[in-house]
This record gives C-alpha cells, sequence and structure tokens, in this order.
C-alpha cells in the first residue's frame, strides 16, 4: 500500500527520467552522428574529393601535366587524336604538346624534373621510361622555348633535351633554358644553374652555369657568358595614368644587365601579358639607351617588357612583364555580365567563363584576361576558397564588381 505522505508526483517524475534519459542519449548520438557526416563531407567536397580528376588514372612512367594555362593541346601518339586540355592530364612518350599565343604548360616528369613550355611552342616527349631502377627522359623542342629544371638524380638517370641539331644531357640541380631561332634555324642554350653536356656533331662540351651558347650548322657557333634580362624601373608595375584627350604620354626606364660589350635593347608594349603579335600596341629594336619616352597612348591596360642583345648576337631573356593602365574618366557605369560558368579544373584551380562587354578586362585572384570580340571570355585561377571575387573594368573607368561561386557558378553583383 502507497504512503498517504509520500508525494504522487515523485514516482511518475522517476518513470519520466527512465524513459527520457536513454532518448536523450539516443538523441545525441545522432546529433553527432549527423555533426561528423556534415563535417566529414564538407572537407571532402572542400579538398575537391569529389571532383573528377583524371591525373590520378595516369599509366605507368606518364608525367604529369601539374599546370597550364590559355590554350594548350595534346597530340596522344597511340591515336593521333588532338585533345584541347582543360583538366590536369598525363603525357606519355611519344606525345606532342603544342602551345599557342596564350599558352602555357608546367610538367612534371618521372626523375622529378619540370618542363616549362612558354607560348608558341612545340615540344615532343621521345622517351619517359624505367629501367633497371633508372629513368630515362628525353624531349625534344620542335619550336619556341623549353625551361628545364633538374632535381638530384641518380647515375642511371638521363635526362636529355633535343634542341636542333643538338643533344643537351641535364645534369642534376639544373636550370637551363632552351630556345628555336627561326631567323637561322638554329638553337640557344642558358645555364643559369648546374650544367648540361652538349653533344653537337659527335663533339661533346660542357655548358656551365652562367653560360650561353648558340646551335648552328651542326656546330656550337659561339659561347660566351650568360647575359642577364634588364631590370625594368618606371613606370612601376599596375601603375596607372590619365591618358587625357590625346592619349598618355610615358617614358620607359629599365636598369642595364652586367655587360662587358655595348648593349642594345628591344622594347614592346602589348595589349596582353602574352604578347602576341596582334596584341603589340608598340615594338622598337636597337634602343641604344636605357629610356624609351612614347606619346599618344590610348586608354587602356598594357604590359610593357625589355631584352638586351649584345654585338656578338647574343640575346636576353625577356624581362618579367610589368603593367600599367592609360585612364580616360568618363564615367562610372556598371558592366553587366552573364552566364557564368565555373568548372574544377582539379585540386584548388579553376575555369572560370562567362559573357560580359566586349574589349574588358576581366580580374580575379591576381589574375586577368581580355574579353573576346562576342563577349565571351575564361579565366584559369587557383582558390582555396568557396568563391572568389570577380572584376571587370573597361578603358573608360567603367566597371563592376561579381562574388562567383565556385561550386555552383552563380554570381552575384556587389
Amino acid at each position: 500500500m502507497q504512503n498517504p505522505n509520500q508525494p504522487k508526483f515523485k514516482k511518475f517524475y522517476v518513470e519520466w527520467w527512465n524513459i527520457k534519459k536513454s532518448t536523450i542519449y539516443g538523441g545525441i548520438a545522432l546529433i553527432l552522428l549527423l555533426f561528423g557526416l556534415a563535417g566529414g563531407s564538407w572537407y571532402a567536397y572542400r579538398n575537391n574529393w569529389f571532383a573528377q580528376q583524371e591525373i590520378t588514372e595516369a599509366p605507368a612512367d606518364a608525367g604529369k601535366l601539374i599546370s597550364f594555362e590559355g590554350d594548350v593541346r595534346i597530340i596522344r601518339a597511340e591515336t593521333r587524336e588532338t585533345i584541347l586540355i582543360t583538366k590536369l592530364t598525363y603525357v606519355l612518350a611519344g606525345d606532342t604538346i603544342q602551345t599557342q599565343n596564350d599558352g602555357r604548360a608546367t610538367i612534371q616528369m618521372i626523375d622529378g624534373s619540370t618542363l616549362q613550355i612558354r607560348p608558341n611552342s612545340t615540344v615532343v616527349i621521345r622517351d619517359s621510361s624505367s629501367i633497371f631502377g633508372g629513368k630515362n627522359v628525353r624531349v625534344a623542342l620542335d619550336q619556341g622555348q623549353l625551361n628545364v629544371k633538374t632535381q638530384d638524380q641518380t647515375e642511371s638517370t638521363e635526362n636529355i633535351v633535343e634542341v636542333m641539331e643538338s643533344e643537351n644531357r641535364l645534369q642534376a640541380q639544373t636550370d637551363a633554358s632552351f630556345n628555336t631561332n627561326p631567323k637561322n634555324n638554329g638553337g640557344e642554350i642558358r645555364i643559369s644553374r648546374g650544367s648540361v653536356e652538349t653533344s653537337v656533331g659527335g663533339n661533346k662540351t660542357i655548358i656551365k652555369e652562367n653560360e650561353f651558347a648558340s646551335v648552328n650548322n651542326g656546330k656550337i657557333a659561339s659561347r660566351e657568358k650568360l647575359l642577364g634580362s634588364p631590370k625594368l624601373s618606371s613606370p612601376e608595375n599596375s601603375a596607372q595614368t590619365n591618358a587625357g584627350s590625346n592619349g598618355a604620354i610615358l617614358t620607359f626606364r629599365w636598369q642595364t644587365p652586367e655587360s662587358n660589350s655595348p648593349l642594345k635593347y628591344y622594347l614592346q608594349i602589348s595589349k596582353s601579358p602574352y604578347f602576341s603579335p596582334e596584341t603589340l600596341l608598340f615594338e622598337r629594336d636597337s634602343v641604344r639607351s636605357t629610356n624609351y619616352t612614347i606619346g599618344e597612348i590610348p586608354p587602356g591596360t598594357f604590359y610593357w617588357r625589355v631584352r638586351a642583345a649584345a654585338d656578338s648576337g647574343q640575346a636576353s631573356d625577356w624581362s618579367e612583364p610589368w603593367k600599367f593602365v592609360a585612364v580616360k574618366y568618363n564615367g562610372n557605369q556598371p558592366i553587366p555580365a552573364s552566364d557564368w560558368k565555373s568548372e574544377s579544373v582539379g585540386g584548388s584551380v579553376y575555369r572560370i567563363s562567362g559573357i560580359t562587354q566586349p574589349g574588358a578586362t576581366v580580374r580575379a585572384q591576381g589574375r586577368e584576361t581580355f574579353v573576346k570580340g562576342d563577349g565571351s571570355f575564361a579565366l584559369q585561377i587557383s582558390s582555396s576558397l568557396a568563391q572568389t571575387v570577380v572584376e571587370i573594368g573597361d578603358d573608360t573607368g567603367n566597371k563592376s564588381s561579381y562574388t562567383l561561386n565556385l561550386r555552383t557558378g552563380t554570381a552575384i553583383r556587389q
């Protein structure tokens, strides 16, 4: 019999607690599970675990295309199919890599070396194989410019670059640049670090650090101290100037590289950072001083660069291009944009595209491109975030800024 002095609600309180206690534990476990799944999904999505990455399916002894921009194509040796590169991929022995005016590509080979293929270049992968613990890499530069960097190598490793009539075996820890010279159908070799064993017509020689050599008519035509690139001074990188009613007047200045002989300079100004022929605004060779003044520069965004040439015929590499903007302010109207798309190329690399005002400039993550005559543009960027800011501007000061979601391709104007 129940004690009449005992509170009646206590029994019901205990029974309620026994029921709810198990329910609470189960609910907590369910919540933790959901949080774990959500967190794991977010991490995987953030790190592109769900993105298709063709490079992970590379065959044995394949080189890996680790970065690219602009128009880059691969001609597969097995099928002779020409592929326009839109994702990170691989290259095999026999494949041909071609870059157009705006194209660049970086390939990591099986021996740890990297190939940097410049615009308007053609490179053939002659060999990429592992035999008895050694690694053989052989490439041929048919056209343009190729920069090669090697790391530590074993004695059984061979890294050879063919350029015109020469075979160049790169030693360990070497930075070398190879060029074809269409003017004399010859080749050029520049060694900024390490050394290269060059064989021409059966004769071998060692080209050492800070040396330049040219190859022509089956022999080394010249060999001398490497001529460095000029250092740009002004206008400073990303400088702005007022175009005025008759255009801007600018004096371009640079510093002379170290040389034991008189130098002349070649100055180029372009609408594109790739300096393709159709985008050149101005070019002048045989400039003997380290400054040059140009007037009537129209409104726009431009790039300039300089290279030096010695009387011996050796020419330096181009300086790194600098940008300047000539602005004629006529208004500040927003620039519309539509048809936004964002495609994951692999890792944190994205290719964004859309439609906007022809002739405008599109910038994002420190990269920029010019809008084509039909209003289309495409830009490859690198971002670890889920969104990025895209800026669109023209020569008269009109501009717009958009926040683009890299996952969905949706954009909102700020």
